[in-house]
């Protein structure tokens, strides 16, 4: 039997372990650093269609990771701190804590992976992939599968928030058309988001809908968890194996491995394949490593979603009706029109909700972010310690295209929500950002929680004195007025506020041998060397216009095809 190691247990790492183990020869053996994750053992706050919870909960995620979000804005030296950044840690990955959007990007995203260099990548050998993963409950034709692992839903009418259709319809009203299907043709408008649930309204975590309790019982599958991955083992330039070790501290352990696959994720894989010496090779020798391969591109490439929100205080008129109903419930995909960007490179979520708390109950807003973003960052080692995190840099809207399209989402914001007709829904409308601050507010602690529950009651009887109390407590005295009569003090908040939607990517991208900044070919085995792969978002050459969860598994899908359709004995590097 061929012995297969998967290192990473995101959704990337799961369709993985599901797929390659449906190949008797195949010996699988899944890690993952995080807690295991089952049908049986999902907590309310991961089994919940809100997902507003899960997410911040340091039980699931990386809790020392941080990142610099924005660049420096004109030739100022200094830089804004590193924020939390929000990574999953657990079995089934971002599936696990995401928002569960499921929409697949632009048929051009794929088309430009081919044309970057990643051999065999196409809109065209992609979509058998997307329709393999899903089983689209409401919508047909050759767009969608029917009998796929995730299912793909819509929210009913009846289940949308008033704030939500109201906002849509005033969009529909200043020329955004209503669409049908976010994954059908690809077209600007309003959409009502496609998602991720279970029939019985559940959210569905890549672990639970690929590694079924059938799927586990396979003799050739072996699933641990609470490792993890130190370094990947090599004999001259081969992987071998892998070096693992207790989460929580312990000895570790050799797994020896035929064929080794990273799939720890755009900010972890790059890290590893470091600490096992290939990446840029005068970085690793500063850190007192062998180089196996010097690949410089490895870590390089970072991308995101650059984001940020206009929003309103909601009356009782426009709040959710179901405090458990899923937050994220349109979407309006646009054009900005800028010179050389593609159609639809702009994307607004309507939110119904803003938080999990009464707080965020109360306000709504449209969280805008760049969907063709052209910002690069990177990824780099922080220290050979594998519990280290390592140094991650965004240098979002380091592009002046980002930086300006997120200006126009600002002013797109206002005038859709300072719409007449949602006046009986929304008070007063104000520009926000997920900032530290922000993430504070939402922690469960008691005294953050005594000061949301304070705040809410003064913002439902303060009256005329609402807006105040919102710019003086929220916002810190930056208004939307203020902001569109201004360029210069929109740039810099926009600038200096900017987050991300949790979407990082490209690190270890695909492309042609001789291409220096690539890491892997096309069907993810990593240059230089042999009996190595990468599979999941850091493969990506450019960023596809979507939440990039159900790309991943498309990936993982294409993926573990290649693999299975490879001969693994053979010299692969």
């Amino acid at each position: 039997m061929t012995a297969i190691l998967i290192l990473g247990g995101g959704s990337a790492g799961c369709v993985l372990a599901a797929r390659l183990s449906e190949e008797p020869s195949f010996r699988v053996t899944l890690v993952e650093a995080g807690d295991d994750l089952t049908a049986a053992t999902m907590p309310p706050e991961i089994r919940s269609r809100y997902p507003g919870r899960a997410y911040l909960d340091p039980r699931n995620i990386w809790p020392a990771l941080t990142a610099r979000m924005g660049a420096p804005v004109g030739n100022r030296p200094e830089r804004p701190a590193p924020r939390r950044y929000e990574q999953a840690r657990r079995l089934g990955g971002g599936s696990a804590i995401n928002a569960m959007m499921a929409n697949r990007g632009a048929p051009g995203d794929y088309d430009e992976w081919g044309a970057l260099g990643a051999e065999g990548w196409s809109w065209e050998t992609c979509l058998p992939y997307f329709r393999k993963l899903e089983s689209d409950r409401d919508c047909g034709g050759e767009l969608h599968g029917r009998d796929g692992p995730l299912p793909i839903r819509r929210a009913t009418p009846d289940r949308l928030s008033p704030f939500v259709a109201a906002t849509m319809r005033a969009l529909a009203a200043q020329g955004h058309p209503a669409g049908a299907d976010q994954n059908g043709p690809w077209r600007d408008g309003v959409y009502v988001g496609t998602t991720a649930i279970s029939d019985e309204g559940e959210r569905v975590p890549v672990s639970v809908a690929y590694l079924t309790p059938s799927v586990r019982a396979r003799r050739n599958l072996i699933v641990r968890t609470g490792l993890i991955a130190e370094r990947v083992l090599f004999e001259g330039r081969r992987a071998v194996g892998a070096v693992v070790a207790p989460l929580g501290g312990g000895p570790s352990e050799t797994l020896p491995a035929d064929h080794v696959v990273v799939a720890a994720g755009a900010i972890h894989s790059p890290v590893l394949l470091m600490r096992s010496g290939v990446g840029p090779g005068a970085a690793l020798r500063r850190h007192g490593l062998d180089v196996i391969a010097d690949r410089p591109g490895v870590g390089r490439n970072l991308m995101e979603h650059p984001s940020i929100a206009v929003s309103a205080y909601l009356t009782r008129a426009g709040r959710v009706r179901d405090p458990g109903e899923h937050h994220e419930q349109a979407i309006l995909r646009y054009s900005s029109g800028l010179p050389g960007t593609p159609d639809g490179d702009m994307h607004g979520a309507i939110l119904s909700r803003t938080g999990w708390h009464s707080l965020g109950r109360r306000i709504g807003g449209i969280f805008f972010w760049v969907n063709k973003s052209y910002s690069r960052g990177e990824v780099t080692l922080a220290a050979p310690d594998p519990r280290a995190e390592p140094q991650v840099d965004f240098r979002m809207l380091s592009d002046p295209r980002d930086h300006a399209r997120l200006m126009d989402a600002v002013r797109l914001g206002a005038r859709a929500l300072r719409d007449p007709s949602l006046a009986p829904v929304r008070g007063p409308v104000f520009p926000v950002s997920y900032s530290p601050r922000v993430a504070r507010a939402a922690a469960p602690e008691p005294w953050p929680a005594a000061q949301r529950g304070i705040l809410s009651g003064l913002l439902d009887i303060a009256g005329p004195a609402r807006s105040a109390l919102l710019h003086g407590l929220v916002t810190k005295g930056v208004t939307l007025d203020r902001l569109l009569r201004d360029e210069r003090a929109l740039g810099a908040f926009v600038a200096a506020e900017v987050g991300g939607t949790w979407h990082p990517s490209g690190t270890c991208r695909m492309g042609a041998a001789d291409d220096p900044m690539s890491v892997c070919d096309g069907t993810g085995r990593v240059h230089g060397v042999e009996g190595l792969r990468v599979c999941d978002a850091s493969l990506m050459p450019t960023i596809p216009r979507a939440n990039t969860n159900i790309p991943t598994v498309m990936v993982a899908e294409r993926i573990a095809d290649s693999i299975r359709h490879d001969d693994l004995g053979s010299a692969d590097g």
